[in-house]
């Protein structure tokens, strides 16, 4: 039943239903996530999402997200639990945990990334994602963002939680897609970015769209300025950008906004069925 989907949605959405706020046990997760395989929207689907921690319980040949739960030393156990997982490797994440020091972090998160490479744990083409904090971008953050860079690796930016303080400002976020595209460096988003339009949930928070995130990045990737591109992520008008999503080449964006983490496949589906911009089958 499924069907090819057009480039700019393919692959979008990395099922992380584990986590908050789903919460869903594993062994639901995975069997959601594999019964997907024979819906028509498939290919809207990535990889499933999961900690290390949990690795030992996948009992299902998916396509795996692992998120390393510790630092840089924790890389190669990591990958290890990987290879006794009937699931595959289809990206590493990792986020840095000394503020202090973001630069050296990285660099130690580069260098286990190196090693195991060099072990053979880790294929090259495999990406890394490696998770900035929400420091803003000041020249630490700038600095690690270029040691990441040099080495090929991907950025992940978290975009919303489960109390306000974790949603970033449509200025934040503008800046960390500038840092990205200045350094050639494709990037991933994770909570949060469950509809497609930036929206006041019911929780009172101010979340960011993807559709929103997709359109900056090609508009930013295009010359716009910052304002216009802070102006884009704070848009609200749902005709208007399902309309601009239509005569934009957003299938141009993914080659930089990768994908983003969502708790609901769902959501983001019935979104670009609502919009217009998928089409249901006959």
């Amino acid at each position: 039943m499924s069907t090819s989907l057009p480039p700019t949605w393919q692959g979008l959405v990395d099922d992380a239903a584990i986590f908050p706020p789903g919460n869903n046990p594993l062994p639901d997760a995975v069997v959601a996530h594999v019964a997907r395989r024979h819906e028509w929207y498939a290919d809207l689907v990535g990889s499933i999402v999961v900690t290390d921690v949990a690795l030992p319980d996948v009992d299902a040949a998916v396509a795996l997200a692992v998120v390393v739960t510790g630092g840089a030393g924790a890389v190669p156990g990591a990958l290890r639990l990987v290879a006794t997982s009937p699931g595959t490797l289809a990206g590493l994440e990792i986020a840095l945990r000394d503020p202090d020091d973001l630069a050296g972090n990285a660099r130690r998160v580069v260098a286990a990334v190196d090693a195991s490479r060099a072990e053979g744990l880790l294929d090259d083409a495999t990406p890394t994602y490696v998770e900035l904090p929400r420091v803003g971008s000041t020249a630490g953050w700038l600095a690690a963002a270029d040691v990441l860079a040099a080495a090929e690796l991907r950025l992940k930016f978290r975009t919303g939680g489960l109390e306000a303080h974790l949603f970033p400002s449509a200025h934040a976020l503008a800046s960390w897609i500038d840092a990205a595209l200045d350094r050639e460096t494709p990037f991933k988003c994770t909570a949060g970015l469950h509809h497609a339009l930036r929206h006041t949930g019911d929780d009172g928070f101010e979340y960011h769209g993807f559709l929103n995130v997709l359109l900056a990045t090609r508009h930013a990737f295009d010359g716009a300025g910052r304002d216009d591109v802070v102006e884009i992520l704070e848009r609200r008008d749902r005709a208007g950008l399902a309309d601009e999503a239509r005569a934009t080449d957003l299938a141009g964006a993914r080659r930089w906004f990768t994908s983003f983490g969502s708790c609901s496949v769902t959501d983001p589906l019935d979104d670009l069925l609502s919009l217009g911009l998928l089409e249901g089958p006959a």
